[in-house]
């Protein structure tokens, strides 16, 4: 073998780039010299492209394939360097490999609140995080605008900026949206697809694309949410008054836990009442009939006992129409509201009911 076949035979005839990392956006390949042998063997797999940089200049650009690097498979970089015809002699190049595949589960996040004007609680502020897909759309701007000379590019390098990309644009792009506050969570996808339409101008800048960013959850402080569990309590119980009667009288019935004060404290009551009827003289007139005692029934659930009182301010409020069932010891059934007498001279629009 003479010294030329040695030197050629030092030179690399087999150009290929095979992943084995999950971050990697752009491979240089290594070679002694920055020397490659002319009609050398290029491997570009799927998802991938391969790009020649001669003297710092992009020159030709390969898809998925096999090629033998000659002049009539590098026209560019053949007009670059002005080689004579029939040129065999190894050359300097860079070969950069980009990887086309799509990176998923990137993270994003807001480091510090977001202030929002939100149209029922007003100014509020917002914390938000989720994760986000991106691939290479233009190799050679990526390759310009971000990559540089950096011989093993990974997506740690850029995640970073894009970061804080997503998440400086993300308080005008919510606000934007219209979304009320009370309904984000129930639109998390219709605002991901929103963000990343709005996004991805920027993302083309840089040669990249983005896939699809998703919402993960979006939190208020804690007080705030404290008040709007406090909030969402109170409208729950509604009738505060109504609540203590009715938890009242299931405990009595349930004759356990709590029931066991409430009945301790009924018995009581009870023993007072009967020394002082005891103690009174028999003669005399008869004590006073007691109040009748209403139930009402809504949305399948009994409330009550409740006196005429309380009755005429739930009819006041809206709580008891004329179709209500309403029950008293002297009724055998549930009876609607407007066929008991003395309720429905309470009903508004209602004639009393005649003599």
């Amino acid at each position: 073998m003479g010294l030329l076949d040695w030197l050629f035979g030092e030179f690399i005839d087999v150009i290929e780039w095979t992943d084995d990392s999950n971050d990697t956006l752009v491979y240089r390949f290594q070679r002694r010299g920055h020397a490659i042998k002319y009609g050398a063997k290029l491997t570009v797999r799927e998802s991938q492209v391969a790009v020649l940089v001669n003297e710092g200049r992009v020159a030709d650009l390969y898809e998925p394939g096999l090629y033998e690097l000659e002049t009539n498979n590098m026209p560019i970089l053949t007009t670059l360097e002005n080689w004579p015809h029939g040129f065999k002699s190894p050359f300097k190049v860079d070969v950069y490999f980009l990887n086309m595949r799509r990176f998923t589960d990137l993270k994003w996040g807001t480091r510090h609140p977001v202030m929002l004007r939100d149209p029922e609680f007003g100014p509020v502020r917002l914390r938000a995080f989720g994760g986000y897909g991106l691939r290479i759309r233009e190799p050679l701007t990526f390759l310009k605008e971000i990559v540089g000379t950096d011989g093993h590019f990974q997506t740690g390098e850029i995640s970073g900026q894009l970061r804080n990309l997503i998440a400086s644009r993300f308080a005008s792009i919510l606000a934007e949206s219209g979304i009320p506050i009370l309904d984000l969570a129930a639109n998390y996808d219709d605002l991901g697809e929103f963000i990343t339409g709005r996004l991805q101008p920027e993302f083309a800048e840089y040669g990249l694309e983005l896939t699809k960013l998703l919402v993960e959850n979006i939190s208020l402080p804690d007080m705030v949410e404290k008040a709007l569990d406090q909030r969402s309590s109170m409208g729950i119980l509604g009738d505060l008054r109504q609540y203590t009667q009715y938890q009242a009288a299931k405990s009595l019935e349930s004759g356990g836990g709590g029931s066991e004060g409430l009945g301790l404290g009924a018995g009581l009551a009870m023993g007072r009442e009967m020394a002082r009827q005891l103690s009174q003289p028999q003669e005399g007139p008869p004590p006073l009939p007691r109040q009748v005692r209403y139930y009402v029934a809504r949305e399948g659930r009994r409330f009550g006992p409740f006196d005429a009182s309380v009755l005429e301010q739930q009819i006041r409020a809206g709580k008891i129409r004329p179709d209500t069932l309403i029950w008293k010891p002297s009724l055998e059934e549930w009876t609607p509201a407007a066929k008991v007498p003395e309720i429905a001279a309470l009903l508004p629009g209602l004639p009393p009911p005649l003599p």
